[in-house]
């Protein structure tokens, strides 16, 4: 059961927003200081990376921790409402998050991607491994889906 009104849950649900995030803006601000130059949802890029360094080929990606699925057989135990939507829908991005990095990985992308609570607990550590990828061209994972 639903704890929200319908009305107050469509607000919630509104103000989630897919670009201009909170942990886009904390990595975008310390790549930037760090006088790395990028280019930010780079249409012709498949997936639409949040930062995009097209001549190295450098793809970064910023997850949030529920929508793309952090611990999703854990966590998934924890959706009480509308079961059949969430557990669909969030399992649909993590299915397109592998697919995107596939892609990517095939065309000779490093592609990177960082859990929220990473670049707000270890934020230079995210740095570091951009400015790695930048200097070298082998791939570098973040991380791996786990799933």
């Amino acid at each position: 059961m639903d704890k929200l009104t319908p009305e107050q849950r469509r607000r919630c649900m509104q103000a989630n927003k897919g670009t201009g995030t909170s942990i886009e803006l904390m990595l975008g601000r310390a790549l930037w200081h760090a006088g790395l130059r990028y280019r930010k949802h780079a249409k012709g890029v498949p997936g639409k990376p949040d930062f995009c360094f097209k001549g190295k080929k450098v793809a970064v990606f910023c997850d949030g921790e529920f929508w793309h699925g952090r611990d999703w057989a854990e966590k998934k135990k924890r959706i009480h409402s509308n079961q059949d939507f969430w557990y669909g829908k969030i399992e649909r991005n993590i299915a397109r998050d592998q697919s995107v990095t596939e892609k990517l990985r095939r065309e000779g992308w490093t592609v990177l991607r960082f859990w929220e609570s990473d670049i707000r607990k270890h934020l230079d550590d995210c740095l570091a491994m951009v400015r790695a990828a930048l200097s070298v061209s082998v791939s570098v994972d973040a991380y791996e889906t786990e799933n």
